[in-house]
């Protein structure tokens, strides 16, 4: 298995790069976070990669940070998302914003990505809750969103719409515990 490119950046047509290594040309499929961060035409680059090996293909995907790779792994491990998906979802949010909707489980971050519907926004992040933090470390805030992602949660079950609790949970200090948290958005909601 490929599990780094290092070489020299020949070609960048999005979402693909192509990487001369000693000679051998690279094809490599990033997400648009990645491509962005690239030099130009002719400066060196290195990548994590992901290989998907098919009965028609081998495929590569770069990636800039391990965090990124380890995402797009935990991600083509979900039903119906395949790795053009994956890619489309890094692209689409990033690792950090990801984590965050996945921690607050709000399917309307993951709705905005092309091609997810909310069956697979849905199934998404719930696959994802605590497996994402896990694998790539907490996001900004991370201790804060679990007890905020507690907070949603709780009001849902109350009868609250994810729209009203998601309102709810915005006004909450960062650092809020659970119990209070439920208090203040019920002031919030009812007041």
């Amino acid at each position: 298995m490929i599990g780094k490119l290092s070489g020299t950046l020949l070609e960048k047509n999005p979402p693909q790069l192509l990487i001369d290594c000693h000679g051998v040309g690279y094809e490599v499929d990033v997400p648009m976070s990645t491509f962005y961060n690239l030099g130009d035409v002719g400066t060196p680059v290195s990548l994590l990669i992901h290989m998907v090996v098919r009965e028609d293909a081998h495929i590569l995907y770069g990636f800039a940070s391990p965090a990124e790779r380890e995402a797009f792994r935990l991600l083509i491990k979900i039903s119906g998302v395949g790795p053009r998906t994956a890619l489309a979802v890094l692209s689409g949010l990033g690792v950090e914003a990801l984590s965050q909707a996945v921690a607050l489980q709000e399917p309307a971050r993951v709705l905005k990505v092309p091609g997810i519907g909310k069956k697979t926004a849905e199934r998404l992040l719930l696959e994802l809750k605590g497996k994402l933090v896990d694998a790539i470390g907490q996001p900004a805030g991370g201790a804060a969103s679990d007890a905020h992602a507690d907070v949603m949660q709780a009001l849902v079950v109350l009868g609250y719409s994810d729209k009203e609790a998601a309102a709810a949970i915005k006004q909450l200090p960062a650092d809020v515990a659970v119990s209070e948290g439920i208090k203040l958005a019920l002031k919030r909601l009812n007041g």
